[in-house]
């Protein structure tokens, strides 16, 4: 029996060259500040903008000195380089890769490129070479979002023709009224249909922040506000999203004192080490399987 044909050694030698693909990182988002805010921004709130500054010495070639993120754009398109020259990026675009960081970061390199009034409408898939937003960003720079009722920065101050007004109509009437809360970081009121819910991205790993909620669903501490009941949890970008489901005719500024006195018992539970008790491992089996994980 013959040998096993191989493949030519120049043919080993261009796959070798290749760049790796991204590894997949759970939490992208670590280690920039407001991390949890990211983490809103890209899951959970409609209609939002921040302001970040890129490092000076490691910006992308051509880059301006700050860049727009945003929750999403026209179209979901990944950036959009404005005729003024503001260099916008849209996080709620998809993934193109394992790591969000770097197709966020390789978006803000692509839109700084594009020519003026153009937009990004292609990602390509980032690999291990590509930087990473903890590579572009000046760490020292605060990450403040600021919330929106609709999409109209999309447009800032252009005119729009009918289709476009139509366009932008359709998407400000499909933005679920909410409400950034003051009480702790990353906590949000918002109104869907007749129901209202408060969502809170928490700031531990998803293992701690799932044992912290069973420490206090098994002792009957879970409600927010007394009547806000416990619905289940999201997953994201390594961190956990718990929602609440509260009182309808409410406003979003009667939660702070009851979001106030559940940061304190949260942080209470994260912090214990002791083992889960029995009915605390049972109450975060439930949990569990009230987990859904975005995107």
């Amino acid at each position: 029996m013959g040998k096993a044909s191989r493949r030519p050694r120049s043919e080993r030698a261009d796959r070798s060259a290749r760049p790796l693909p991204a590894p997949f990182v759970a939490r992208p988002f670590e280690g920039l500040p407001n991390e949890t805010d990211w983490v809103a921004m890209r899951e959970i709130v409609p209609a939002a903008t921040a302001t970040v500054r890129l490092a000076a010495d490691r910006a992308p070639e051509g880059a301006p000195a700050e860049v727009t993120i945003a929750t999403v754009l026209p179209l979901a398109w990944p950036g959009l380089h404005r005729e003024t020259g503001e260099v916008l990026v849209g996080i709620q675009s998809g993934n193109a890769s394992g790591d969000t960081s770097r197709d966020i970061a390789s978006a803000i390199a692509l839109a700084a490129a594009a020519e003026p009034g153009s937009p990004v409408t292609v990602l390509p898939v980032a690999t291990a070479d590509s930087p990473r937003l903890q590579d572009v960003l000046d760490p020292d720079a605060p990450f403040e979002m600021q919330l929106h009722e609709g999409f109209d920065f999309w447009v800032a101050d252009a005119d729009l023709d009918a289709e476009g007004k139509e366009s932008l109509d359709r998407a400000n009437e499909s933005a679920i009224p909410t409400v950034k809360l003051d009480a702790a970081p990353s906590v949000f009121w918002c109104r869907i249909g007749e129901r209202t819910y408060v969502r809170w991205v928490l700031p531990f790993d998803e293992d701690a922040a799932t044992n912290a909620l069973a420490r206090l669903h098994a002792a009957g501490e879970s409600h927010l506000g007394g009547d806000g009941r416990l619905l289940g949890c999201f997953r994201s970008s390594g961190l956990l999203i718990p929602v609440w489901e509260v009182d309808p005719q409410a406003g979003a500024a009667d939660f702070e004192e009851a979001v106030a006195a559940m940061r304190t018992k949260i942080d209470a539970a994260a912090a214990a080490t002791e083992p889960l008790t029995a009915a605390e491992r049972g109450a975060r089996a439930g949990l569990t399987n009230r987990q859904v994980t975005l995107r």
